[in-house]
């Protein structure tokens, strides 16, 4: 009669949790790489025991080296930035610049404070006309006060994301007519060759005569200044989506259209069923980039279309010339660069949730 082993049996469990464990690792550096958190993965597989010598190795590639490149980043920014003297005085240092970005908290903090308590008076007002049968006397009362450092960060990503939208809609089915048709390409590409390299400035006079001369709504949805930085965001980011997409389409694999002609598919379904699956990588990247391209002109058409951006917070700043004027726009400086990070993690992960090629 064979004997079994009590010990054998706790060590094959042990290992068939442990190798549970590291599939659930892996399958999760995948979203790990996705939020820039790639340093994550060897840290779990260092604490799960697999090989703690490589593992640190990978942690001090992923995580220590980019600690001590901002750390010396830091230090060589606090003992020159004294040296160089300007009409507002010293350039900020780290702490001077970090100094300000608390204060520009507090001062959210506290103009949200008394927003909120200025609808609290308008509804307490309403109420009281309406208690004393007075209807007619309810009245709604926009808060007029300046807006603060988030609300110009909000304003700033609300327009960007607008005029990134309109240059998606017009730039994907361009790019898709590009890519099925010789002749549509051919027609679009001196288009492309002629206004993509055109400057945000160079836009912007023109997108505002245009915008001036046919918004005349003083109430509108949108204020002038919002269309203006918006259009201008579409006009300059729009070509290397239009560009990617034409790509994307046009390097289809002709044994997969084939297939398609032979089967009779209708326009539509070819595009939705073949077209888009096969040419998603390639537009997602089109769409990163035009992104950070849009991000990028928003904030110099926000300084010249006086949108209550970042763009505006940064000119106000500037022209402001006081002697916190500089930390502050270091400030912005450092919030533009984040969020536009930012911004192009968002896109990495909504392209990993659509597409599986390895091309990213």
């Amino acid at each position: 009669m064979t004997t079994i082993d009590p010990q054998s049996i706790a060590d094959e469990e042990r290992e068939a949790r442990r190798a549970r464990l590291f599939t659930r690792i892996n399958k999760a550096d995948a979203w790990f790489q996705v939020l820039g958190l790639s340093f994550v993965t060897p840290v779990l597989k260092a604490a799960a025991g697999d090989n703690p010598k490589a593992q640190a190795a990978e942690i001090w590639r992923l995580l220590g080296v980019p600690l001590l490149a901002i750390a010396v980043f830091l230090m060589l920014w606090g003992s020159l930035a004294p040296r160089v003297q300007t009409s507002l005085g010293a350039v900020p240092g780290p702490n001077e610049v970090w100094t300000e970005a608390v204060l520009l908290h507090q001062d959210a903090q506290a103009k949200a404070a008394k927003e909120q308590k200025f609808y609290e008076r308008v509804e307490a007002r309403n109420q009281k006309f309406i208690d004393n049968g007075q209807p007619e006397k309810v009245k709604d009362i926009k808060y007029t006060g300046s807006p603060s450092y988030y609300d110009q960060i909000w304003t700033s990503i609300k327009t960007v994301f607008f005029g990134f939208l309109i240059g998606s809609l017009i730039a994907i089915p361009l790019g898709i007519l590009a890519g099925l048709s010789l002749y549509a390409n051919a027609a679009i590409n001196p288009l492309i060759q002629i206004f993509k390299p055109v400057s945000p400035l160079a836009w912007l006079p023109i997108v505002t005569m245009v915008v001036s001369a046919t918004y005349t709504v003083d109430d509108g949805l949108f204020s002038k200044s919002f269309l203006t930085s918006a259009i201008t965001v579409t006009l300059c980011s729009l070509w290397p989506t239009l560009i990617n997409t034409s790509l994307g389409v046009a390097s289809i694999d002709k044994d997969l259209v084939n297939v398609s002609k032979v089967l009779k598919m209708n326009t539509w379904t070819k595009i939705t069923k073949l077209v888009l699956p096969s040419a998603l990588p390639l537009i997602f990247t089109g769409l990163r980039l035009s992104l950070g391209v849009g991000w990028m002109v928003l904030i110099a058409a926000e300084m010249l279309a006086q949108n209550p951006g970042l763009g505006k917070f940064v000119w106000d700043e500037f022209q402001n010339g006081s002697s916190s004027s500089l930390a502050k726009i270091m400030v912005a400086v450092f919030t533009i660069g984040i969020i536009g990070f930012l911004l192009d993690r968002l896109m990495y992960a909504i392209q990993s949730l659509f597409t599986f090629s390895a091309n990213r």
